[in-house]
């Protein structure tokens, strides 16, 4: 009997409804939520992690024993030192300081090793300094925000399991955008399966920081990204993405983090314009990850 490795439990997350946080349900709408937290190490991103490990392999980039190099604010750089550590890498990491210690914990525990840039480098020069190494010779540079097999791990699991936990209902998607892998796979899939459902994309505005989410500088957007497969973009602000993380644990039972409440805040807005609707939203992570930002303990 061959028993399952952690590797194999990633993907297949449950899809739940929220009765709770609808205060009018005059218009019949549903509102799903796909608990990516149940991933191995705690959010969406573990499934193109892997992807982007185990495609690397087949196309003989790299073997056991190499080092991989990537950019992350976080749930990424958590989830490739999970796969990293089942699949025998050695991992640097490079991800700005003012990321949440739990993060940084996490991301230690698998055995990464990280590298930090200052907050006001951002995410942009984290990028760049991976790309930097990867060009001194230094490790092999996955790519998140370049590499087609970030949003192929969504069109191959996340979307289909959508699809058939819904019995092909799901009207509209809403989903977070930061690499925007997630967005594009669930996009190209569903659409396959039905022109008519409506893709969400949800951003910051121009004056929040938001974990998880990004509005990148037009240098930096993402290469996977493809405007024309999200149908409208909903803007989102810290404060309302705070309080709807705290509402969707106090209300819903669960805790999530602030991108999810982002995404949920959003799916909120575009409920109170359509009937009839069966709207899924990406929860992509816990809110244990979180707790040290003092969302959680405000009133």
């Amino acid at each position: 009997m061959r028993y399952p490795t952690i590797a194999d439990l990633v993907g297949n997350t449950p899809l739940v409804e929220l009765t709770r946080i609808l205060n009018d349900k005059s218009r019949n709408n549903r509102i799903l939520a796909k608990l990516e937290g149940n991933n191995p190490a705690g959010s969406v991103k573990d499934r193109p992690a892997l992807n982007m490990i185990v495609q690397a392999e087949l196309r003989g980039e790299i073997q056991a024993g190499d080092t991989l190099i990537e950019a992350t604010s976080g749930n990424t750089g958590i989830a490739l030192a999970m796969a990293a550590s089942v699949k025998g890498y050695k991992l640097r990491l490079i991800m700005p300081e003012n990321s949440t210690q739990e993060r940084k914990d996490a991301m230690q525990a698998y055995g990464a090793e990280l590298i930090g840039v200052t907050k006001a480098q951002g995410m942009e020069g984290a990028r760049d300094l991976a790309l930097e190494m990867q060009q001194r010779g230094e490790g092999k540079v996955l790519n998140q925000f370049a590499n087609p097999d970030n949003p192929n791990a969504h069109y191959l699991t996340t979307g289909p399991e959508i699809w058939q936990q819904t019995d092909g209902e799901v009207s509209h998607f809403v989903s977070a955008m930061g690499t925007t892998g997630t967005i594009m796979g669930v996009s190209r899939y569903l659409k396959e399966q039905n022109e008519s459902v409506r893709i969400v994309g949800v951003q910051p505005d121009e004056t929040s920081s938001i974990p998880g989410i990004r509005r990148w500088p037009k240098a930096y957007l993402p290469e996977i990204f493809e405007a024309v497969r999200v149908d409208q973009t909903i803007d989102v602000n810290q404060a309302e993405s705070e309080e709807m993380t705290r509402k969707l644990s106090r209300v819903e039972g669960l805790c999530a983090g602030i991108s999810s409440g982002g995404a949920l805040a959003a799916a909120l807005k575009l409920e109170q314009t359509i009937e009839n609707a069966t709207i899924v939203v990406i929860i992509c992570d816990r809110g244990d990850r979180y707790l040290s930002s003092g969302v959680f303990s405000q009133s």
